[in-house]
């Protein structure tokens, strides 16, 4: 039996959202202060070479009293020690550019080839824990992806606690042995678990802002996940899905719309919390 009519699919698929996204999600500032934080002292001092004309002689002197202030400076140029960026030499030789910072002539080769010179002899920037701050809010941007699925549990954790309902977050599908067993091997954590007096109702979430071949992989997974949850009397699975990026895998989508009775976007789940 269909679980949904090709009306139902429709009006589902119109509901779908372009973003997730909360004010919060664009920038993690507490990540970034501490990020900075971790790096201020040495910060502060390189703050030295701005406006110096020499700044070979600046750099002696720093070095002369803590080479270590240097281990730092690509994060001027956007990267960090962890990412082990490489750069191509004039002789085509690939290096570090952490190793730049072992000697004073690397350090200069940095800033001189980065243009940071200018930079500091031009007085750009004024103060460098301020310029990394600034750095770092940019690259926080590359991880707005890893926050977006957070968001949305977030969103939905906040929808369940303004209805007053109890739930339980990041469950083991190994708490329950009558679903553990139809699972076998495929054992799963579930974003969120609600229990009422009649059904345990076993929920995932998700959000997808764009395409890709892993809405695929996710809309056939939860096919062949529901039928055995479902299976097992007083348990349920529950799909709160939504995003326009499920427009490129609309066919997969519509299979499992088919097939799971509760799946619900951000529009509908008030009938889920009806429901319960």
């Amino acid at each position: 039996m269909v679980a949904h009519t090709q009306e139902q699919f429709d009006l589902f698929i119109s509901q779908l959202r372009e973003t997730n996204a909360t004010l919060d999600f664009y920038c993690d500032f507490s990540k970034i202060a501490n990020n900075v934080a971790e790096i201020e002292i040495s910060l502060n001092t390189l703050n030295y070479l701005i406006g110096k004309e020499d700044l070979r002689a600046a750099v002696q002197s720093l070095w002369d009293r803590d080479k270590r202030v240097f281990e730092v400076m690509d994060i001027l140029i956007a990267t960090r020690k962890k990412d082990c960026k490489k750069y191509i030499d004039n002789d085509g030789s690939m290096h570090s550019i952490h190793s730049l910072f072992s000697s004073v002539d690397g350090v200069m080769k940095f800033i001189e080839s980065t243009g940071l010179d200018k930079v500091f002899r031009n007085k750009e920037v004024k103060d460098l824990v301020d310029y990394v701050f600034g750095v770092e809010t940019g690259l926080d941007t590359n991880a707005r992806k890893n926050r977006s699925g957070d968001i949305t549990e977030t969103l939905v954790a906040r929808i369940f606690d303004n209805s007053g309902i109890c739930y339980r977050e990041q469950v083991s599908s190994k708490e329950f042995p009558a679903i553990s067993d139809v699972l076998g091997a495929d054992q799963k954590v579930f974003d969120f678990v609600i229990t009422t007096h009649c059904k345990t109702y076993l929920i995932e979430v998700n959000f997808y802002s764009s395409g890709g071949s892993k809405l695929n992989e996710v809309a056939r997974s939860y096919t062949d996940l529901a039928p055995k949850i479902n299976g097992v009397p007083e348990f349920e699975f529950v799909w709160i899905t939504d995003g326009e990026g499920w427009n490129s895998a609309k066919n997969k989508l519509e299979e499992a719309f088919a097939a799971i009775p509760s799946i619900y976007n951000l529009t509908t789940i008030s009938e889920f919390i009806s429901k319960i």
